[in-house]
């Protein structure tokens, strides 16, 4: 598959890369993909909630009634769930919502995800590009070249770039990571992914073990 190169005014430079098949050109797997960003997903829970049951609650002992003679049904603890103050029934436990998948399965979901993407034609290949100083200001101007400033869009570093992540992280709608931190998620997550010219070797390299 082969994409025009853009320069960050939104300008093709004259020169086009070819996508591996093997990676933007595969038949969606869409329970591979399912899986994988229900295990992201999974991974985001704390899983710290947690409610009283009725052996953890403070109150009297004491049984609050006599046993026949009332009426009513026997009681013996204040701390009955049926009554307000006492304990929760099954009540939620700390937990880990954590799963595991193979590693073939999630390389599967990722090349899912983008070939779904290059087929929405919602991939757009960006030549390298840094700043000279810290600004959000420029990282702005870059997704108006790129017509993104309306859109979720994720960028994808061939490395770890400090001036272009920095510019990038007070935007909500635009998210900056390096090709090994790409997940089936915040593929799909954005409405357009960006790749820089240096992340495509990485990319590829990763999911066609």
């Amino acid at each position: 598959m082969k994409v025009a190169v853009i320069d960050i005014n939104g300008k093709e430079t004259g020169r086009k890369v070819d996508l591996s098949d093997a990676v933007f050109g595969i038949e969606p797997n869409d329970h591979a993909v399912y899986l994988d960003v229900k295990q992201y997903l999974a991974n985001q829970r704390q899983g710290t909630h947690k409610a009283k049951e009725r052996a953890e609650i403070v109150g009297s002992t004491r049984k609050i009634k006599k046993q026949k003679g009332t009426g009513t049904a026997r009681a013996g603890s204040i701390k009955s769930p049926i009554f307000k103050g006492g304990g929760r029934i099954f009540g939620p436990r700390p937990r880990n919502y954590s799963f595991k998948l193979n590693k073939n399965l999630k390389r599967l979901a990722r090349k899912s995800a983008l070939s779904i993407k290059a087929n929405d034609k919602a991939i757009t290949v960006v030549e390298d590009f840094t700043f000279d100083t810290i600004k959000t200001k420029n990282f702005t101007t870059v997704l108006k070249s790129l017509g993104l400033e309306d859109k979720k869009s994720l960028f994808v570093l061939g490395e770890s770039n400090k001036n272009v992540y920095l510019s990038s992280r007070n935007l909500k709608s635009s998210e900056v990571i390096t090709s090994s931190e790409l997940s089936t998620y915040k593929i799909l997550n954005a409405k357009n992914v960006v790749l820089l010219e240096g992340s495509l070797k990485g990319i590829e390299t990763n999911l066609s073990k």
